[in-house]
C-alpha cells in the first residue's frame, strides 16, 4: 500500500494523506483517559508502524494530557526527528495565570517554547492556533507566529476551529503586513458533520488553505460499533458522559441512516465502516490530510487500510445522499444561486 502525499494548502510542503493524532497518548485527566493512554513503549510502536506505512506526520497539542502527549511523542520519535513531520497546537489554557491562555504574543511564544522542549526538538513543522482568541488582536497573534517562523522555530502556521471570518480576517492581515500565512485549517469534518462544507470548504479552496481533518469518524460514532437496535459498546468513548457532552448532538435516526449506507458500501468494497468513512473524506475538496487516532496497534492498522483504493463515484453519491442535511441560513439560500455560486464538487 503506497501512501499518497498532498500539498498543504498553497504551500510547497507535502504531507501524507493520513496523520497520526496523539490525543490517545498519556491518558491524563478524565477527558483524555477515555481516548486512550499509550505510554512511550506503545507510542513508539505506533510510530514504527506508521512510518513503515509511509505515514510520517504526527499531530499533538499542548493541552493533550496536560503536555504529556507531546512528551511521549518526543520520546517516540527520538533519534529520527528528520524522518517525521511534527504538528502541534496551542492557545488553550496552559497554567493558572491570567496570561497562561490565548494567542497573545506572551502566551503563544511561551507555549511554543514549552512544546519544543516537550517534543525534544528545535523546530515544529506545522504550528496551529487551537482556537480563535477574540481578545487578542489578529495582528499580534500573527506577528508573534511570524517572529517564531523567522527564528526557525516554526516552519508553517495553521489555525484550528476558526469561523470563516476568523480565518479570512487572519489571511487578510497576513497579506496586508507580509506576515506568515495560515496554510492549514484543522477542522472537524465527517460524514455525520458536514457543516465544514458550507463556508470553510469554499474558503479553503479560494484561499488555498489545506484542510487537516480532525475526528473523521464523527466523535467515535462511525467506528461501526454503533448500529440500529444494538446496545452501545462497553468501554467506548461514547459511553463516557464527559466525552459525550463534548460531542455535538446528533439525532439517532440520522446517525443510523448514515451507518446503514456505510454498511452497504463496506459490504460491496470488502472494507470496514471506518475505512469507508475515511476514504469518503479523502475524496472531498480541500482535504490535505486526515488525523486518525489509534488506542492500539490493531486500530492503527485498520485506519491505515483507508488508503490505497477509492470508492466509486456512485458509492460516494450514495454516502452523500444518506448524510445530506439542509444547511442553516445563509447557506440554504446560497444553494439557490448555483449558477454563480457553485458548490465545490471535485478535488483538484
Amino acid at each position: 500500500m503506497g501512501m499518497e502525499y498532498r500539498q498543504l494548502g498553497g504551500s510547497g510542503f507535502k504531507v501524507p494523506v493520513l496523520t497520526l493524532g496523539t490525543g490517545t497518548f498519556g491518558g491524563q485527566g478524565d477527558f483524555f483517559k477515555v481516548w486512550g493512554s499509550s505510554g512511550v513503549e506503545e507510542a513508539t510502536r505506533l510510530v514504527d508502524i506508521s512510518l513503515e506505512a509511509g505515514l510520517n506526520m504526527f499531530d499533538s497539542a499542548d493541552n493533550y494530557s496536560r503536555g504529556l502527549a507531546e512528551e511521549i511523542l518526543g520520546k517516540a520519535i527520538s533519534g529520527r526527528r528528520e524522518k517525521v513531520i511534527l504538528s502541534t497546537k496551542g492557545t488553550f489554557r496552559s497554567g493558572e495565570g491570567p496570561n497562561d491562555v490565548g494567542s497573545s504574543r506572551f502566551h503563544i511564544t511561551r507555549a511554543v517554547e514549552a512544546s519544543l522542549k516537550r517534543l525534544g526538538t528545535d523546530y515544529i513543522d506545522l504550528y496551529q492556533l487551537h482556537a480563535f482568541d477574540a481578545l487578542t488582536p489578529v495582528e499580534e497573534a500573527l506577528r508573534a507566529l511570524d517572529d517564531l517562523v523567522r527564528a526557525g522555530k516554526i516552519r508553517y502556521i495553521g489555525a484550528s476551529n476558526f469561523s470563516g471570518w476568523h480565518l479570512m480576517k487572519s489571511l487578510a492581515t497576513s497579506e496586508k503586513y507580509g506576515l506568515a500565512r495560515h496554510v492549514a485549517h484543522q477542522a472537524y469534518y465527517s460524514l455525520v458533520s458536514r457543516e465544514f462544507e458550507w463556508e470553510l470548504m469554499p474558503l479553503a479552496l479560494d484561499q488555498k488553505v489545506g484542510t487537516v481533518v480532525w475526528s473523521p469518524l464523527g466523535w467515535a460514532r462511525l467506528t461501526g460499533k454503533i448500529r440500529r437496535g444494538q446496545p452501545r459498546p462497553e468501554g467506548s468513548r461514547m459511553q463516557s458522559s464527559l466525552n459525550a457532552q463534548g460531542a455535538p448532538p446528533l439525532s439517532e435516526e440520522y446517525l443510523f441512516r448514515v451507518v446503514d449506507a456505510l454498511d452497504a458500501v463496506a459490504a460491496e468494497t470488502g472494507k470496514t465502516v471506518p475505512q469507508v468513512a475515511i476514504n469518503w473524506l479523502l475524496q472531498r475538496p480541500s482535504v490535505s490530510t486526515i488525523v486518525i487516532g489509534a488506542r492500539n496497534e490493531e486500530q492503527l492498522r485498520q485506519n491505515l487500510g483507508a488508503v490505497g483504493w477509492n470508492l466509486t463515484p456512485d458509492q460516494v453519491a450514495r454516502l452523500d445522499a444518506a448524510s445530506a442535511v439542509t444547511p442553516t441560513y445563509p447557506y440554504w439560500h446560497q444553494l439557490g444561486f448555483a449558477e454563480r455560486n457553485p458548490f465545490p464538487t471535485k478535488v483538484d
